[in-house]
Formats: C-alpha cells, structure tokens, sequence
C-alpha cells in the first residue's frame, strides 16, 4: 500500500512501470555460469592449492609460522594467475561475440520536444 502512496505522486510512474514491465520480458543469456567462474572459481583454487602448499612444506619449512606464510603467499599467486587467465579467456570470448543491442534502448534515449 505505500507503494502505491509512493508511485501515484510521483510524475515518472508511467515511464518507470515502462520500464520494468520491458526489464520483466527481457530475454538475455544465463550468468551463473559467468558468476561461478569470476567469484568461485579463485576461491576453489586459492583453497586447494594452499591445502596443497601446506600440505607439502610440511616436511621442508620446520616454523609453523614460515609454513603458513609461505602457503599462504604461494595460494595467492596461484589464484592470481588463475584470475588472468580467466581474464584472458573471457576478453578473448568478449572479442569473438558480435556486439548486441539491448533491448528498451528507446525509453532510455531522451525524448525530442
């Protein structure tokens, strides 16, 4: 009910409600697989490969406090070279895509008077 309190004094209802109705019939391709690979992707590599850092300088770092640091930092460069790589695959993919329009682009353009 505020909702609506709020919609009808405002003087952009029509285009906003516009909008949404088109954003809702939008049709675009599917991004979990994108969101998967950019946030979870490095934090699966960056947990793995420090398990296996400290896992194998366990028999050569004798400091627990030098072991972790060093796992720890060998990880990270592990997960930053995987962050370029994707990034690297993803410009490459980026490139060979033709460039599409949006959808809705007229209600977004200013309109002439």
């Amino acid at each position: 009910m505020a909702q609506e309190n709020l919609c009808s004094e405002c003087s952009q209802t029509r285009d906003c409600k516009a909008v949404y109705r088109q954003l809702a019939g939008a049709e675009g391709p599917c991004v979990v697989t994108k969101v998967l690979v950019a946030f979870l992707l490095p934090i699966a590599v960056f947990i793995a490969s420090l398990a296996v850092f400290d896992y194998t300088l366990t028999q050569t770092v004798s400091s627990d406090k030098g072991r972790i640091a060093l796992s720890f930092l060998l990880a990270a460069g592990v997960s930053f070279v995987c962050i370029l790589i994707t990034r690297a695959i993803n410009s490459r993919l980026a490139k060979s895509e033709s460039p599409r329009t949006l959808e809705g682009e007229a209600i977004s353009k200013p309109e002439a008077d």
